[in-house]
């Protein structure tokens, strides 16, 4: 299958890159109908359109059709949203760096982030570089919180997410 180029992608689809919504222009059967958005939300969240037989995920494809060329690295949405591809959510990053701007975990009983129960207390924890480091233990979830919260912060820049 040949690459998908820039020309080829600006021909079959109109990027906004303020709302990040992707719409075709030609008829690309069975379901891309002219002026129809693209694509479908996978179970990640994120937005995939096909695209002569192969899948590409929308946030890449709106930094090709942005800036012309394919990301270095990763893709990380700033806000952590999956689906939200307008470019200025868009932002090269690590795994490592898309990691740390990721949600607190689903099953998280203090909904926060890098904090866990500890013998009636709580754990506060931060991984770096695939390593988990302790942060110490504390009486309430809001004081491990904010533990993690700086941690984070020191290690993690602009990608630290702790809520």
């Amino acid at each position: 299958m040949a690459e998908l180029t820039l020309a080829r992608l600006q021909e079959i689809l109109e990027y906004d890159p303020e709302t990040g919504v992707f719409r075709w222009k030609i008829n690309m059967p069975p379901r891309g109908l002219v002026g129809a958005i693209a694509g479908t939300v996978a179970a990640s969240g994120h937005r995939v359109i096909g695209i002569n037989g192969e899948r590409y995920l929308a946030h890449r494809l709106a930094w090709f059709y942005v800036n012309g060329k394919w990301p270095q690295r990763g893709l990380d949405h700033e806000d952590g949203q999956p689906d939200h591809n307008w470019i200025d959510n868009l932002r090269e990053a690590t795994q490592a760096q898309n990691c740390a701007n990721s949600a607190p975990h689903f099953d998280s009983i203090a909904g926060l982030k890098g904090v866990s129960p500890k013998r009636k207390k709580w754990e506060a924890r931060i991984m770096v570089r695939g390593r988990v480091f302790y942060l110490g233990v504390f009486d309430t979830p809001e004081e491990a919180h904010a533990v993690y919260s700086a941690a984070a912060t020191s290690h993690n820049g602009e990608f630290a997410r702790c809520r």
